[in-house]
């Protein structure tokens, strides 16, 4: 029986597609460590791991051994329920936020069409502002449940500044999704096909470059990145939130912060920069070439912003906390306030609204 069949037959393909963007995700994840690591030391005029494997390509893995060796422990005072609760939540909703990004435009095998999306909801917009609002949950009760000082301030901070944040990026997508019409993620990146129509731009990045660096500002709040990384703030807080775990419940919270910078990265890649669409693609015949090209493209324009994400950490001072609030709600919010009514105003006067 031929593959395409019994992918049909079983409804398999989106359950195969989800086990390889998870692996996918998680690889990522697991190498931006590394590549973290090579950053600052370059930067520091240091080696960075070059120990493990060649070139200390195994450096990860080692890093994932360690932290499955390590002694677990859990602090008498702590409620052990919601100390387990903590860290495996907020693993969980970092993970199901990549459901709904298109990798590639649809693959067609034995003249049927699958799409490189595990969900093509008609929602996306709002199942990912969703899923991101309720990380923070995993953040507030694993520094309660610590039942020490330092984790809960730092999960206070955690929540305040997510909150704080959520907002301003909130109205940067209700400004993209005024532009798009829509708040489906396959038909964002459909919208940008190619790069250049009608005498114009098709990327979003273009329509309103403002949009993108709100957002941009946003995302580096919403994942706890270098000058935003007050809630864990080493030097007064002592790690914050994650003070009192260990093993691989530390390793997931530091884990899943790889994993929100993946997924954030991907995001502005599919709302702004066109997602898989690439200049040129209209040229390649074989539809199953051009959408296999499309997934290296979208995965390209995601680590580069990764690699950015990474250069700001390094070269970036931390804000103070009063800064942090300050940006958040006297400078970011008012700004995307009048982005909004600004391009409302625009496309009115375009006879688009």
């Amino acid at each position: 029986m031929r593959i395409d069949i019994i992918l049909a037959q079983f409804s398999l393909y989106p359950f195969i597609l989800a086990v390889i963007v998870f692996a996918i995700t998680l690889l990522i994840a697991m190498y931006s460590t590394y590549a973290e690591r090579k950053f600052a030391a370059f930067f520091q005029d240091r080696l960075g791991p070059n120990r493990a494997g060649p070139f200390g390509l195994l450096q990860p893995l080692a890093d994932g051994v360690k932290m499955f060796m390590k002694e677990e422990i859990i602090p008498s005072v702590s409620n052990k329920f919601l100390f387990i609760l903590g860290p495996s939540l907020f693993m969980i909703t970092s993970l199901m936020t990549s459901a709904v990004i298109p990798w590639g435009a649809p693959l067609t095998i034995g003249g049927e069409k699958y799409a490189l999306q595990v969900a093509d909801v008609n929602i996306g917009v709002l199942y990912l502002l969703g899923v991101v609002s309720i990380g923070v949950y995993g953040i507030m009760i694993g520094g309660w449940s610590s039942n020490n000082k330092y984790a809960l301030l730092g999960a206070l901070r955690a929540s305040s500044q997510m909150i704080s944040y959520e907002v301003a990026m909130g109205i940067s997508v209700v400004t993209l999704i005024m532009l798009t019409g829509t708040l489906s993620t396959s038909e964002i990146a459909a919208q940008q096909h190619g790069f250049w129509s009608e005498g114009w731009f098709t990327w979003n990045f273009f329509k309103n470059p403002v949009t993108f660096l709100i957002f941009f500002i946003c995302a580096l709040a919403e994942t706890n990145r270098t000058p935003f990384d007050l809630p864990e703030s080493e030097t007064e807080l002592i790690g914050g939130y994650h003070t009192e775990f260990s093993s691989m419940k530390l390793g997931l919270y530091l884990f899943a912060e790889y994993i929100n910078m993946f997924v954030s990265s991907a995001v502005m890649s599919l709302f702004f920069f066109g997602g898989y669409n690439y200049p040129g693609m209209d040229s390649i015949a074989d539809p199953n070439l051009q959408a296999l090209i499309g997934v290296a493209v979208m995965f390209g324009k995601t680590i580069f912003f990764i690699f950015v994400f990474m250069w700001i950490r390094w070269t970036i001072p931390r804000f103070r906390y009063d800064q942090l609030m300050n940006l958040g709600w006297k400078i970011l919010i008012p700004f995307s306030l009048i982005n909004l009514v600004a391009t409302g105003l625009a496309m009115f006067g375009l006879g688009k609204l």
